[in-house]
């Protein structure tokens, strides 16, 4: 099997070759200076000629933030950019893995959201997100959709090493508490896809690691994990403006994983001991 990895240069994409690489799966990972994946005629020529079997899709536009006011790029990446490569899956017969979002959902509630429950994005990320997943659905048949959440890994910027620069800096830090979901380890997740990515399971999943979690409550597990006397403040979202709303609610089920005989991912605290680890060196 031969398999093209596309945001190679981000967390997720990172860890999903070095996965592929330690079972001897032919891959290659694949930027920005590869391809456009927002130029549809360059992205299917580059796809068509590797020719690969599969396509994981991990390249995205990720600055939530930035993106209320970036609404055409965003959308050129999350959207279109998904779109050309279906189009080049569909063209090679190929399996296609497009990973998505929490921000999908509405985020209200405190059920997990299934992978049937109704989507109702709240920011531009969100929307263009679930965008992409309509593209993948519309061109191609042999598709898996895995949405995930609150991503930290050792390729790039996340939540854990800024609360561990900040643990530095600061005796206390005000951190929201009421929204909730599940932190998700790169390595955990390139696991589980490419363990899905090898099976004919087609359909959306959630992947992320299990237990659930306030942003406050992860913060205070950094710090108490990594050694900071840094003392955690839980303020709600009302004191923390941002440009881009969040949701409340990014709990999800794992049912769907049950069902497909797939196994789910370790805890997210047992997780962040391992990324500890791994910063550590």
């Amino acid at each position: 099997m031969k398999i093209l990895v596309t945001g190679y240069n981000g967390q997720l994409g990172y860890d999903v070759v070095k996965e592929l690489n330690s079972r001897s799966v032919e891959c290659r990972g694949v930027d920005r200076e590869d391809f456009d994946i927002t130029d549809r005629d360059e992205t299917v020529g580059y796809i068509c000629d590797y020719a690969p079997d599969a396509v994981i899709h991990c390249a995205a536009y990720t600055a939530v933030d930035r993106a209320e006011d970036d609404e055409e790029n965003c959308r050129k990446v999350n959207a279109d950019g998904t779109e050309n490569i279906a189009v080049a899956c569909e063209k090679l017969r190929a399996k296609m893995l497009y990973v998505s979002t929490d921000y999908v959902y509405g985020g209200d509630g405190e059920a997990p959201f299934e992978t049937d429950s109704p989507t109702n994005p709240k920011n531009v990320y969100g929307v263009t997100k679930l965008e992409g997943e309509k593209a993948v659905m519309k061109y191609i048949d042999k598709f898996f959709i895995v949405r995930t959440s609150w991503v930290f890994g050792i390729n790039g910027n996340n939540f854990v090493k800024t609360m561990l620069r900040l643990g530095d800096e600061k005796e206390n830090l005000n951190v929201v508490c009421d929204q909730v979901g599940s932190p998700t380890y790169t390595p955990d997740l390139a696991r589980l896809i490419c363990d899905l990515i090898v099976t004919e399971k087609y359909g959306i999943y959630h992947g992320t690691n299990e237990n659930f979690c306030s942003w406050a409550e992860f913060a205070a597990e950094i710090m108490k994990l990594g050694g900071k006397k840094t003392v955690i403040n839980p303020v709600p979202s009302s004191e923390y403006p941002t440009k881009a709303e969040r949701p409340h609610n990014s709990r999800l089920s794992k049912k769907c994983l049950d069902e497909a005989g797939i196994k789910r991912l370790p805890t997210w605290q047992d997780a962040l001991k391992r990324f500890l680890k791994e910063m550590s060196g």
